[in-house]
């Protein structure tokens, strides 16, 4: 994929422009993978993205291939062992977060059947927001959109989940889509 116009964050390092082609900004369309990014989003808080993809198999493996209900099931004894778990970022808090966030995602998905649907629910028509910046420096850190979901998560119980970690974990999702007008990957999506 060489001589493509990419975004410019992730130029330098095969496992950024990988995750740029193949994932970001893409739809998420199973509520096991919003579970696995929403803990990979959780654990980035204060690191950069770049870190938490170097970990990104680690996190699999330790995180029970991060099936919600086996992770909202862990005990002391999983903190523990997570805790010593070198392949992942060993901060007790965000361990914990961990924990209880995928017991809060369980409730929304009995609340609204899926926990896609709940974000749909903040999206105008229930569609995935689709930006047009031309320069890496419009986009914003956060939005209205993101402080309106994460002020929500955080009433339900979810830790580790601000306004600028739920953008970027609505950009990963693809529910807001910031691939710049001169992306390939945006212009292939759009058959522009």
């Amino acid at each position: 994929m060489k001589n493509k116009t990419r975004c410019p964050w992730c130029e330098g390092h095969p496992l950024y422009i990988k995750y740029h082609d193949r994932e970001w900004g893409r739809e998420v369309k199973t509520d096991k993978k919003m579970f696995e990014f929403l803990t990979l989003e959780s654990a980035q808080a204060g690191l950069s993205w770049f870190t938490i993809l170097q970990r990104r198999r680690n996190y699999k493996k330790s995180f029970a291939d991060f099936d919600v209900k086996k992770v909202a099931a862990f005990t002391a004894k999983d903190e523990k062992r997570l805790l010593c778990d070198k392949g992942i970022i060993r901060n007790r808090l965000k361990i914990k977060a961990a924990i209880s966030n995928a017991k809060e995602f369980i409730k929304i998905q009995k609340e609204f059947g899926s926990f896609r649907a709940y974000l749909k629910s903040f999206l105008p028509g229930g569609k995935p927001v689709v930006n047009n910046w031309k320069t890496i420096k419009e986009i914003p850190a956060r939005s209205a959109l993101s402080d309106a979901i994460s002020a929500d998560m955080k009433k339900r119980g979810f830790k580790f989940f601000g306004s600028t970690i739920c953008y970027a974990h609505l950009q990963a999702t693809g529910y807001v889509n910031d691939h710049l007008k001169t992306c390939y990957v945006r212009r292939a999506d759009r058959n522009e």
